[in-house]
């Protein structure tokens, strides 16, 4: 049985960390260990700070974290509905293209087992991320 809960997120900076406190709790139950916990809280940080930052310029506007809780894995989507960029315009930052911006995406994948971001100019970006309890 899969267990979901969902937050409607002020696009304000202030509530990033609310989002990351709840979001580690979950993770905390659920029976992930500290290290895996942590990996969570920061992939989350950088989901809702891409919305923050990146996303609408109304900050009025919400934005939707949904967590799934299964048996052995937490799933987290960051939703916003507006926005948007194009994907392929996307560059992995490397050693000879180092960027200052940019690295959400690559802490994202770097740190959860499975991303998927689907993102469409004028629609919103939705980030889904993935992480198995106990994966070596």
């Amino acid at each position: 049985m899969t267990d979901v809960l969902k937050f409607s997120v002020p696009g304000k900076p202030e509530y990033i960390g609310t989002i990351r406190l709840a979001v580690s709790s979950l993770a905390n139950c659920a029976g992930f260990d500290i290290e895996a916990v942590e990996d969570i809280k920061v992939a989350v940080s950088e989901a809702c700070s891409n919305v923050v930052c990146h996303g609408k310029p109304n900050r009025e506007e919400c934005y939707e974290v949904a967590c799934e809780i299964g048996k052995e894995r937490i799933t987290i989507s960051v939703i916003d509905r507006a926005g948007g960029y194009d994907m392929s315009k996307y560059q992995n930052p490397t050693m000879d293209n180092p960027k200052e911006g940019g690295l959400g995406i690559f802490i994202i994948k770097a740190l959860m087992d499975e991303v998927d971001i689907f993102s469409e100019l004028g629609m919103g970006t939705s980030i889904k991320m993935v992480k198995y309890l106990n994966r070596l």
